[in-house]
């Protein structure tokens, strides 16, 4: 007949030798080495002999033990696997505690955790706001593991011909949030915003539904009166904006240059990958009117930025162009327009190769082979484009008539 109840609570509080000392009926104390122990039930199922943890002897006394064992016993007597059981309450736990989280409050810790490395800091609100707008209302207080294609729909179809861009952005940021609650185990199962196998096949390719918005550009010919025009102005905004005209860039880019991204000896100017929609710095020659432009703006200088703006230390508002073209009546045209202006004088007016044109506005490469056998920046040629675009800019009316 099995012993059974062998262990004593004084031989227990022993310095026992690492190993396995059994009280009978499947329950033992395991000694590890340093005097750890923990109790443990040994059981055999499907004839394989198993081991379910029932824990630290610090914490559970040997009446206790025996208590759990009993239980377990009593599982088996019944043909259930304990440690099964034990999966199995402890899984229903973790989707009872995962039903508790919204989709909102996984969006919200989302942006928390990302926004520190997204490079432009209004990227945040832009994500806060257009799940507040579209997203939330639908999903409501939904938990993050009840999101499903029907959902889905319900927020992307109603704007998916009228805001296509808008919709796609939203459909995106569903996705990663989505994401980032399978792996927290807050849900299980395929995403039901992903767009390449599913919801390419629910949805009308963007292509198709989504009109192009091109920014209103000025006519090649207007260009030089254009600029005139604001020559004649004596005010830091057109300054900047005829620099902007001058280097293609970006409004951005431009009202936010410090003094320190100039090398005058060098005569170009480096935008840091920060502030570059492709992420890397781009440098940029300088022409010799945007030289004078920046002397003229040396002589004013009041901060880290070259086109100061009305509060210290901060730059030119990002409406500061708009402003100024609404106060010259010229409501039909966009700062960014001139990018586009620039690239249609480079094709339509000169013999510079598309690649040198391409990365004078900062374009990315989107053929990858191509992209990486081109690795310097063809600076000297852009150099030669730029100052052209800037002879072509300095042209009278009289001059072409």
């Amino acid at each position: 007949m099995a012993r059974i109840r062998v262990l004593t609570a004084l031989k227990i509080k022993q310095n026992l030798k690492p190993g396995m000392y059994a009280d009978g009926l499947g329950l033992y104390l395991k000694v590890r080495a340093g005097n750890s122990k923990s109790w443990i039930f040994r059981y055999r199922i499907g004839g394989r002999l198993r081991d379910m943890g029932l824990g630290p002897f610090h914490t559970v006394s040997l009446a206790e033990a025996r208590e759990k064992a009993e239980v377990c016993r009593a599982m088996r007597l019944k043909g259930f696997d304990p440690l099964g059981e034990r999966l199995k309450e402890r899984q229903a736990k973790t989707i009872e505690a995962a039903e508790a989280v919204t989709f909102e409050k996984c969006a919200e810790n989302y942006i928390a955790t990302h926004k520190d490395g997204w490079k432009n800091s209004k990227h945040a609100d832009q994500w806060t706001t257009t799940l507040q707008t579209y997203v939330y209302p639908i999903f409501k207080d939904r938990p993050v593991a009840a999101i499903d294609d029907d959902l889905v729909l319900k927020v992307l179809q109603p704007i998916w011909k009228e805001k296509t861009e808008t919709a796609s952005r939203i459909r995106g940021r569903i996705e990663r949030i989505l994401d980032w609650a399978r792996v927290k185990k807050y849900r299980t199962g395929d995403n039901p915003a992903r767009w390449k196998g599913h919801l390419d096949h629910l949805l009308a390719k963007r292509s198709r539904v989504a009109s192009v918005v091109h920014h209103a550009a000025l006519p090649i010919d207007e260009t030089p009166g254009f600029v005139q025009v604001l020559q004649r102005e004596e005010t830091i905004v057109a300054r900047a904006f005829e620099f902007c005209i001058l280097s293609a860039t970006r409004t951005s880019e431009t009202l936010r240059m410090r003094w320190d991204e100039y090398d005058e000896k060098a005569q170009h100017w480096t935008v840091p990958g920060s502030r570059m929609k492709a992420g890397r710095d781009h440098r940029i020659p300088l022409t010799k009117r945007s030289q004078i432009i920046l002397g003229e703006m040396q002589e004013i200088r009041t901060s880290d930025f070259v086109f100061p703006g009305a509060v210290q230390e901060r730059p030119l508002s990002s409406m500061a162009f708009l402003m100024l073209l609404r106060r010259l009546g010229r409501n039909d045209i966009t700062a960014h327009g001139f990018r586009s202006t620039f690239r249609d004088w480079a094709a339509e007016r000169t013999d510079f190769p598309n690649e040198v044109v391409e990365m004078a506005l900062a374009h990315t490469i989107s053929n990858k082979v191509e992209a990486a056998y081109r690795r310097g920046d063809l600076f000297d040629k852009r150099r030669q484009l730029a100052e052209a675009w800037a002879a072509f800019c300095a042209e009278t009316a009289l001059s072409k008539s």
